[in-house]
Order: structure tokens, then C-alpha cells, then sequence
């Protein structure tokens, strides 16, 4: 009786194996990350919601009352960044846990696991994006509806587009050519010593001096070109105690008093403008940085997350909810 062996080669099992089963098994399963992305963005946007009413529950409204906006704002950075991290490393979990692993390599099986946590961590940015965009679309939308509405009105009535110009040069205008006070009113206060109150002086007011309205722009142009340049030029300045002497009836040394001020308040707003500009960019630099760099752990954490899931699930470990093996 003869016995015949029959030896098959690894290569030849593997030929005759992997492709039916690579076949079955997608190298990225879209159900395994959109799972974990939606995960991932539940758990955050639940512990971003709780975090933000612990933050209500901390500040005050009364002064040195409850944390400060300083101690606020560094709590609230820290506690984003470790929600988010925390979000994606689940979202990574469960995909790497819930995708089904093809016949392939070790090295490969790993590379795959990680591949598909960081697929959900950048379907999770993406359609955070959208959203954002989305939503910055109607913000800027509904500012141009409102500022159309604004302009028609200030076209319909020029009073009202004075009303709502608020910008440091305007208040400067509105100083520079405010009306001289009332010289009786003055007198009547400090009467002479003889008990009589003396004749106010006659106002200094010229005849047909021009409209108020028609002096603001030659005005704003010299205040403009004097923050610009850093210093106000001896003929703008004559020119601007000219103008104030023929709209208030103030005399000379008055109008170039009121000129001065007006350009050191002016100028007090502009240098405060700047560094409310700089607080702001240095701000904005520190935020966009935290950001970044919160995200690219997000990333390390979707793919840690997803390994670990995928070596649970090959070890078949059990995770344990509140003594239950059910995931609740």
C-alpha cells in the first residue's frame, strides 16, 4: 500500500486563501470610521456642553465675584484640549475595534488599524469644517443684510448716519467744533464786586460762517493725516483753529487750547486702538497654535485608540460597563 504526501507551501495556502478573502474584507471599511467619527463627535460635543456649564456656573456677572476671565479662559483651553483628545481616541477605539481585519501581514494589520483611526479623526475635522464654513456663510450673510439696511436708512436720513459713525476721528469732530459756552452763563456765575452782574461780551461769531456739515471732511482729513504721520503740522493746525474760530466764536488762544486737546485725545484713542489690535493678534496667534497642536494629538490619539480597539478585539478582551460585558 502506497502512501502519498502532499506538502503545500505557505505561498501556495496563501495564493489559494487570501484572495478569496481580501475579496470579502474592504482594506478601509467606511462603517467602521463613520461609526467612530460619529462618536467621537457625540462624546466631545456632550463633554463640551457640560464643561461649558460648569465655565456659567464659575463666572459672575458682580464684580471680584466667582474665577477671573484670565483663570476662565486657561481652564477652559485645557479642558477642550484634553475633551477632544479623549473624543478622538474613543472614536479611534471603537473603529479599530469594530473593523474587520483581511488575511495580510502583521506589520500591514497594524498600519491598517492606525490608518482607519486616523480616517476617523479626519472625517470628524471635515465635517467640522463644513459646519463652520456653513455657519460663517450666514453670520457674514445676515452682517451684509444688516448693513445694507443701515445704509438705506443713512441715505433716506443723513441724521442718522451721523448718529451711527463712531470712529475716533468723528469724536475729535465732534469736540473740535462743539458750540463756545454761553458767555452770560458765565458772567451771571461770577458777578462783579459791585453786585451788578456786567453785560456779557458780544460773541466773536463771523457772519455766514460755513455749515458745520461742510467742515467735517476737511476736518477728518487733517486728523487723519496727522495720526498717520504721528504729528500734527503747524499749518493744519492753523487751519483747525481757523475753522474752530469761525463755527464756535471762540477767540484765538481758546480755539488753539480746544485744538490741542482734541488731537491728544485723538491721538490717546488711536495709540489705545493698537494695542487693543496687538492684545488682539497675540491672542489669536496663542489660539490658533493650542489649536493645532490639540488637534495633531487628536490625530495621535484616533490612532493609538484604534490600535488599542484592534488588539482587544484579536485578544477578544472584554470591557466591562458598570459590571456589565454590554456596551451601554
Amino acid at each position: 500500500m502506497a502512501v502519498t504526501t502532499t506538502v503545500v507551501s505557505p505561498a501556495t495556502a496563501t495564493a489559494s486563501i487570501a484572495p478569496t478573502t481580501i475579496a470579502t474584507v474592504r482594506s478601509v471599511q467606511w462603517g467602521a470610521v463613520i461609526l467612530g467619527a460619529l462618536a467621537a463627535s457625540a462624546v466631545s460635543m456632550v463633554l463640551l456642553t457640560f464643561g461649558a456649564g460648569i465655565g456659567l456656573s464659575a463666572a459672575s456677572a458682580h464684580p471680584y465675584a466667582g474665577a477671573s476671565p484670565k483663570a476662565l479662559a486657561v481652564i477652559s483651553a485645557l479642558y477642550t484640549a484634553v475633551t477632544l483628545v479623549a473624543a478622538f481616541a474613543g472614536g479611534g477605539y471603537i473603529a479599530g475595534r469594530m473593523r474587520l481585519p483581511a488575511a495580510e501581514e502583521l506589520a500591514e494589520h497594524e498600519f491598517r488599524d492606525g490608518a482607519h483611526g486616523f480616517a476617523v479623526w479626519a472625517l470628524t475635522l471635515f465635517v467640522a469644517g463644513l459646519l463652520a464654513a456653513s455657519g460663517a456663510a450666514g453670520a457674514l450673510k445676515t452682517a451684509v443684510q444688516a448693513t445694507a439696511a443701515a445704509a438705506s436708512g443713512a441715505a433716506a436720513n443723513p441724521a442718522i448716519a451721523n448718529q451711527i459713525s463712531t470712529t475716533p476721528t468723528d469724536y475729535a469732530i465732534d469736540r473740535i467744533l462743539a458750540p463756545a459756552p454761553a458767555a452770560g452763563g458765565q458772567a451771571a456765575a461770577n458777578p462783579p464786586a459791585g453786585g451788578t452782574p456786567a453785560a456779557a461780551p458780544a460773541a466773536a461769531a463771523p457772519q455766514a460762517a460755513p455749515a458745520r456739515g461742510d467742515m467735517i471732511a476737511p476736518v477728518n482729513r487733517i486728523f487723519a493725516a496727522s495720526v498717520k504721520s504721528g504729528q500734527l503740522d503747524p499749518k493744519d493746525r492753523a487751519t483747525l483753529v481757523s475753522i474752530v474760530q469761525q463755527q464756535t466764536g471762540l477767540p484765538q488762544a481758546e480755539a488753539e487750547k480746544r485744538v490741542d486737546e482734541s488731537y491728544a485725545q485723538l491721538k490717546d484713542a488711536e495709540a489705545k486702538a493698537r494695542d487693543a489690535a496687538e492684545k488682539a493678534r497675540k491672542a489669536a496667534l496663542i489660539t490658533a497654535f493650542g489649536v493645532a497642536a490639540t488637534l495633531l494629538l487628536g490625530a495621535a490619539a484616533a490612532t493609538v485608540g484604534a490600535g488599542a480597539g484592534a488588539r482587544h478585539r484579536a485578544e477578544r478582551v472584554a470591557i466591562t460597563w458598570f459590571g456589565s460585558h454590554r456596551f451601554w
